[in-house]
């Protein structure tokens, strides 16, 4: 019903637009008491789905990537279309209205999405009024720097946003590979990356010792897939030296490469997401855990339109994967199609 009917009259408006109305919907859908009936449509409950990473246990493999639920407006909502986790975000210390619009871009022919936006978001604060319900789900919370921070503050900018969200999130992500934040991408490189990461390490056991009883929160790294092999052995150097407990592979990609769609559409600038990602994603998450010997678990995302592509990146050895454009095109069945194949594989 979703790709005959419902995507192509959303696909007839403008994509950001389109991410408004689908919330709106959403939430009023869920108030009307529709959350019981997408659950029965949606969500397998099967312990052999669940999984255990760095410490949470998980109800299924499939989680909803940062970007979609920018604000933490719908993440117990989005949950009853199936996903074991939702990940908030990318937050920053003070809202911003993010990159001009037009900033959001559909590759129908490419099945993909090319996005600048620019972390917008109504800021750190204001999404942890949000988070202050009961969780139904679990939640990760991706932070990032404002556009205005320069990098040499930028440790400060994500310190503020670790200590707000703190409590009311079950692991975070450092998203420093986004390519629509000038000069944010030169995080990845050693020092500066080693040097913010062991700061939040630092902060992570201070702030659980105070309110958690010493139970320290998950620490996730993001990284773009436009690294090098020399590039991504540092990343598995710098986990190693940090002790962060895990990589999401990938972000959005600045490669054009093999697009079959027009010019007008694919020279926009932004992180290209979909389907001509996912043998570069699943090429990332086969290097890291093969070079570093699985030392780390691995979620996965880019380029998951269906099971196949699913199964392809556990094979690779991701632990969890995440949907973002995937759910776009294909719709909230492809939640439960990729957890029934995850099913069939292990009967």
């Amino acid at each position: 019903m979703y790709k005959h009917f419902i995507r192509p009259l959303l696909f007839s408006l403008d994509p950001e637009r389109v991410h408004h109305l689908s919330f709106w919907a959403i939430g009023l859908l869920s108030k009307l008491g529709f959350s019981k009936v997408f659950r029965s449509l949606y969500v397998i409950s099967d312990p052999r789905l669940e999984r255990e990473v760095f410490g949470l246990k998980f109800k299924n493999p499939v989680g909803l990537a940062a970007g979609f639920d920018k604000d933490a407006k719908l993440y117990n909502e989005l949950s009853d279309f199936g996903f074991g986790f939702i990940e908030i975000g990318t937050l920053t210390p003070k809202p911003q209205d993010g990159n001009p619009k037009k900033r959001l871009f559909r590759l129908k022919k490419d099945q993909a999405i090319i996005n600048r936006m620019g972390f917008n978001n109504k800021g750190v604060f204001e999404a942890v009024e949000n988070l202050k319900k009961e969780h139904r789900v679990l939640v990760g919370g991706n932070i990032g720097k404002n556009k205005l921070t320069s990098n040499s503050d930028a440790k400060l900018d994500y310190l503020i946003c670790f200590d707000a969200l703190f409590e009311y999130v079950d692991y975070f992500v450092v998203n420093v590979s986004s390519p629509n934040t000038p000069g944010l991408r030169e995080l990845q490189d050693k020092e500066p990356l080693t040097g913010l990461l062991m700061e939040l390490k630092k902060e992570n056991t201070k702030i659980a010792a105070k309110v958690n009883q010493g139970k320290e929160k998950p620490i996730l790294l993001k990284i773009a897939p436009d690294l090098s092999d020399e590039q991504l052995m540092d990343i598995i150097e710098i986990v190693a030296a940090t002790k962060i407990d895990g990589v999401i592979a990938t972000n959005t990609t600045i490669s054009r490469e093999g697009l079959v769609s027009p010019l007008v559409e694919t020279e926009e600038k932004g992180g290209l997401s979909g389907k001509p990602l996912r043998k570069r994603s699943t090429e990332v998450v086969r290097f890291l855990a093969e070079k570093s010997d699985k030392a780390f678990p691995i979620i996965a995302v880019g380029g998951i339109l269906g099971p196949e592509e699913a199964m392809e990146k556990l094979d690779a050895g991701a632990d969890l994967i995440q949907l973002w454009t995937g759910f776009v095109y294909e719709g909230p069945s492809l939640v439960k199609r990729i957890n029934k194949a995850i099913l069939e594989k292990s009967s």
